[in-house]
């Protein structure tokens, strides 16, 4: 058991550091592209902070530990929407920008309602897999020609060096993947000998540990002013984890769901609805919000406990 713990803290280690690694590299790259920040936090950097999800997700759908799969993405989309943003809210309320709230948010909440649709018989099916898929590449490519459009002027300071992000890139896959291969060895291990299920561990232990690279990135972000890379970047990973993590997981192999986790996907889109129409009437995340979001977190994780 201490073994295991030991790995898997070693396996967080590496997943958080490589994300980290990731993000720096990458962003550097998106600033030479002269991208706008909502836009890297949108994409490069949204898709950088969820390789920890993909990583523990793809690894443990292909090991057959469906629930640590579905759990881990599920736990991770509402720790990021409640509190990331609900951090980053408490830290500073800050205005939303118009995009976000017109295209970015109703995508996420249409990837959850698909995601309940698609596990309402008990089975995320191959098929259904390359449709998340599908609609990940159609965003992908919705967001890159807004992005194109929006391109800002020319940044007179130093430009980062293009060898040193693609190391930090390479270097922060490398140390993602293995760290995803720790954590999801030594967490089922862990539930093993606890008698614990697989969708417990991995809607609260993996699911935390893999979104701390999104909580990490969004506060800095917050702290230094930057809301829409903050905010971005916790509406762009769940978007992420739902249309390109269990879409790979599930193209690849079909993952068996339970009423437990179907009710835990419910609870994912009624957040995620409830959060993008406040922000479309408010135009804002407030620090009751990001108040309210905190308890309701933590009043989930208790009820998950207790089931």
């Amino acid at each position: 058991m201490l073994v295991n713990i030991v790995i898997l803290l070693v396996g967080f280690a590496l997943l958080v550091k490589g994300a980290d690694a990731f993000v720096d590299g990458s962003s550097g790259i998106a600033r030479l592209l002269r991208v706008p920040s909502v836009v890297i936090g949108l994409t490069i950097v949204a898709m950088g902070t969820s390789l920890p999800e993909a990583s523990v997700s793809i690894t443990a759908g292909l090991a057959g530990s469906n629930g640590l799969s579905l759990g881990n993405v599920i736990g991770s989309n509402l720790f990021n929407l409640l509190v990331v943003a609900g951090g980053c809210a408490l830290i500073l309320a800050f205005g939303i920008e118009r995009q976000l709230i017109v295209r970015d948010f109703p995508v996420c909440v249409g990837a959850s309602a698909l995601l309940v649709l698609f596990l309402l018989d008990g089975v995320l099916q191959r098929w259904e897999g390359l449709i998340l898929l599908a609609c990940m590449v159609l965003y992908m490519v919705w967001t890159v020609r807004a992005a194109m459009n929006d391109r800002t002027e020319e940044d007179a300071g130093e430009k980062p060096s293009v060898v040193k992000c693609l190391l930090f890139v390479v270097v922060g896959i490398v140390a993602i993947i293995w760290g995803g291969d720790l954590v999801v060895d030594s967490a089922s291990a862990i539930a093993a000998a606890l008698g614990l299920s697989e969708t417990l561990i991995g809607l609260t232990i993996v699911a935390v540990g893999t979104s701390l690279p999104e909580l990490a990135t969004s506060i800095v972000a917050a702290r230094k002013g930057e809301s829409g890379l903050a905010l971005g970047n916790a509406i762009g990973s769940s978007t992420f984890n739902i249309l390109f993590i269990l879409g790979t997981s599930s193209a690849l192999t079909a993952i068996e769901s339970s009423a437990e986790v179907f009710t835990d996907a419910v609870v994912l889109l009624v957040v995620t609805a409830v959060m993008c129409l406040w922000c479309w009437l408010q135009g804002r995340m407030s620090r009751l919000m990001g108040g309210i979001g905190i308890l309701v977190y933590v009043g989930y994780i208790v009820y998950v406990v207790l089931r």
